[in-house]
């Protein structure tokens, strides 16, 4: 494709996370796409941004970051929940989205979290011994330090309103009679030691319910996919850009060593 015909990356982060959560993917990417990492409100440099903060109103806030851009053709990379809020825009199918890569979304069912869990995160915001463990329940191995204060620092900032409504509301919303709206082909991408929301789940709950989307998995990732495999995750974009300009191409799947399902 030409530089005109490029798309833009849209990236959406974790719960938790931030923009920067995905410096170390776009790092990888090098400049070869323009590129869009938001901060959803309540997030990020966004903490203190008011509400609403339902999955609904963030596809509202995405969806006017992008129509800011100009008319052009994007792609949407949502990760956990930023996964779910992706769902939820593609299914207003907005001009120019041309394909869906969801790392480990939260399904557009509820969300299974226990409600003790619950509880627990909500009583842990902005408490640092309880943000070390929610990282190290969502890690697979051990992340380098300067990761690891990267995402503790990123859970730490997250304003209390937003936190405690997606933990309550947004990943309890269903929204999966919309799914059925999802025009988009959609690559879902989960690590195999996953224990937050696990491949079995991706299958089920997101994949099945999309009209055109294939499960790829990563071996030993666990769910903060952006953070633990950045490489991974640069080359699965690299691969969904590849079938977007030519289906018939699978090379950039085939290069990272993802295993296609």
């Amino acid at each position: 494709m030409t530089e005109p015909d490029l798309p833009t990356l849209v990236f959406l982060h974790h719960f938790g996370g931030s923009a920067r959560s995905w410096d170390a993917v776009i790092d990888r990417l090098g400049g070869a796409f323009p590129m869009l990492a938001l901060n959803l409100p309540g997030f990020g440099s966004a903490a203190d941004a008011s509400g609403p903060y339902s999955v609904s109103a963030y596809a509202d806030v995405v969806g006017a970051d992008i129509r800011a851009l100009g008319p052009r053709d994007f792609i949407l990379i949502g990760h956990s929940m930023g996964g779910k809020v992706a769902l939820a825009l593609a299914a207003r199918q907005p001009a120019g989205l041309r394909a869906l890569l969801l790392l480990a979304p939260s399904p557009p069912t509820p969300e299974p979290i226990e409600e003790a869990a619950r509880g627990e995160l909500i009583a842990g915001w902005r408490e640092y011994s309880a943000m070390s463990k929610v990282l190290a329940q969502s890690t697979a191995a051990p992340l380098p330090d300067d990761v690891r204060r990267l995402a503790i620092d990123d859970m730490m900032r997250c304003g209390k309103a937003a936190w405690t409504a997606w933990l309550t509301q947004g990943s309890r919303e269903d929204i999966s009679a919309y799914m059925p709206r999802v025009r988009t082909s959609a690559t879902i991408l989960s690590g195999t030691c996953d224990a937050v929301l696990p491949t079995a789940l991706m299958r089920e709950e997101v994949a099945e319910r999309l009209a055109d989307a294939r499960v790829d998995t990563v071996p030993g990732a666990g769910h903060l996919l952006p953070i633990e495999v950045p490489d991974a995750v640069a080359a699965a974009i690299l691969s969904v850009v590849d079938l977007h300009a030519n289906p018939l191409r699978m090379t950039g799947a085939k290069a990272s060593g993802l295993r296609v399902e």
